[in-house]
């Protein structure tokens, strides 16, 4: 996949969650809903972004930081684009807010058989930590990961 030329990453506002849901109902078997979304926008620790190329919303991350954890919440990127940096990007810069706003570390959970994603989160630092058993749908197990979080991940 090419890279695009030029990749945004702004906070998610109200006008991008048709978009936004379009990606995840795309991306996940258990998409989240659009309440899930309007609380990310409206939570005062929540810090949800989208990548913006050539005008069209191509991913999206939601991020919780509050003390010294950051929770990585959801990311996904449009199937055209996938494995263009989109991801990378958006993590970055998750990574670098968090740290701004006195976040020691990033946790995720992602699922066991999401190799591209793991292998994504290794290449940036993070470590596994753990698993949760069935975790998704009953069915199939998170993997438990963390980074410690300095300035300009």
């Amino acid at each position: 996949m090419n890279r695009p030329d030029a990749i945004v990453i702004r906070p998610m506002d109200l006008s991008d969650l048709d978009a936004v849901l379009a990606i995840e109902q795309a991306s996940y078997p258990t998409p989240w809903l659009r309440d899930h979304f309007l609380n990310e926008i409206e939570a005062q620790h929540s810090f949800p972004f989208v990548a913006i190329v050539e005008a069209t919303v191509a991913g999206y991350l939601c991020m919780m930081s509050l003390f010294e954890e950051a929770q990585l919440l959801n990311i996904a990127v449009a199937s055209r684009l996938r494995g263009s940096g989109i991801a990378r990007q958006l993590m970055a810069h998750a990574m670098n807010t968090a740290f701004e706003h006195g976040a020691e570390f990033m946790a995720l959970e992602v699922r066991a058989s999401n190799l591209a994603a793991i292998a994504l989160y290794e290449s940036l630092g993070f470590v596994r930590t753990g698993t949760r058993q069935h975790y998704y749908d009953g069915k199939e197990d998170a993997v438990l990961m963390e980074k410690t979080l300095q300035g300009a991940n």
